[in-house]
């Protein structure tokens, strides 16, 4: 029991230490507001890229690909969305509902992904399965319910075009486009020199330790006093209930090791800091969606311990 237990905190704890590294960062001023955002904008343009390049790179594609898990990733997450919807439903104040419903399904599955899956496996290859099931779904569904619960969007016009741009942007997302490079890569067995091998490693190994600490950076406490209740609905649905709900599916479909800790992450990480961004420029308000970001990055370190400990004492993992 000890011992799993252990494992647990190491999984999860070099997490949780360098997103406390980033607050304490920008508290004593080392950190500037400019600077958060561009590490944020480079590690998701640029590092995360080049880490699942190199991760995909190296693998035997047809060797690692694995259908089922994609489609269990793709209807589980479809499902947790409808799930979200109907909570989300009881919600009085029909304003929150778009961000409730974003904010409680949809995770920072491939930046704390990555960086769980390469803390433990040392490689993030079954991310990229996840991330391909998952991520597109996220983003698109997003830009719809956000759309249709916007206060200040009005007009099928404007509607229509937001969802062509929102396809548009997915396909441009630059963690789809890294999937697709590694992928296409390893599958044609192209030459790999070692000077673009070295470089573009380089740039994946800084990918974890920058993305951790700009989440960190972004956290602010006196942001949680807004929209209380909604929020603690939403963090319950994003880290217990959809774990509770899908978890036992993906040990039933007998998914083990790196796949079912990679479902546990698209299940029950942190809200992405991508949904307050998104919620902002779509006529919303924000306050929900930045308090559930803050709230899952703070309290999934602990929950994913919890989780992991339970899978791990069951010998899943």
């Amino acid at each position: 029991m000890l011992e799993n237990l252990i494992f647990s905190l190491n999984a999860t704890m070099p997490i949780f230490l360098m997103m406390v590294l980033g607050y304490i960062l920008r508290e004593i001023g080392w950190l500037k507001k400019e600077a958060i955002s561009a590490i944020n904008k480079l590690v998701f343009k640029l590092f995360l890229p080049a880490l699942l390049i190199i991760d995909l790179v190296k693998q035997d594609f047809s060797s690692i690909w694995d259908s089922q898990f994609v489609l269990f990733c793709f209807l589980a997450t479809i499902l947790s969305i409808l799930i979200a919807t109907v909570i989300a439903l009881f919600n009085p104040n029909k304003e929150d509902r778009g961000e409730m419903i974003q904010a409680a399904y949809r995770s920072a599955a491939a930046t704390l992904g990555i960086a769980y899956m390469t803390n433990i496996y040392n490689n993030a290859s079954t991310v990229s399965l996840m991330i391909i099931g998952s991520v597109p779904v996220y983003n698109v569904v997003a830009v719809l319910v956000l759309t249709i619960t916007s206060p200040e969007n009005s007009g099928l016009d404007s509607k229509s075009a937001l969802i062509i741009k929102s396809l548009k942007n997915t396909a441009k997302n630059p963690i789809i486009i890294g999937i697709i490079i590694g992928m296409v890569w390893s599958v044609t067995r192209l030459p790999q020199p070692p000077i673009a091998m070295k470089t573009i490693t380089y740039l994946g190994n800084l990918a974890s330790p920058l993305a951790l600490i700009g989440l960190g950076a972004s956290f602010h406490f006196e942001d949680v006093k807004q929209k209380f209740g909604p929020v603690c609905t939403v963090v319950f649905c994003k880290l217990i209930l959809l774990c509770c709900i899908f978890l036992p599916v993906a040990i039933y479909l007998g998914f083990r090791d790196d796949k079912l800790v990679a479902a546990l992450i698209m299940l029950g990480s942190a809200t992405t800091s991508s949904s307050f961004i998104m919620a902002q420029n779509m006529g919303h308000k924000g306050a929900i969606s930045s308090c559930a970001v803050m709230l899952t990055t703070l309290l999934s370190s602990f929950t994913l311990t919890f989780w992991l400990f339970v899978i791990k004492s069951m010998g899943y993992i």
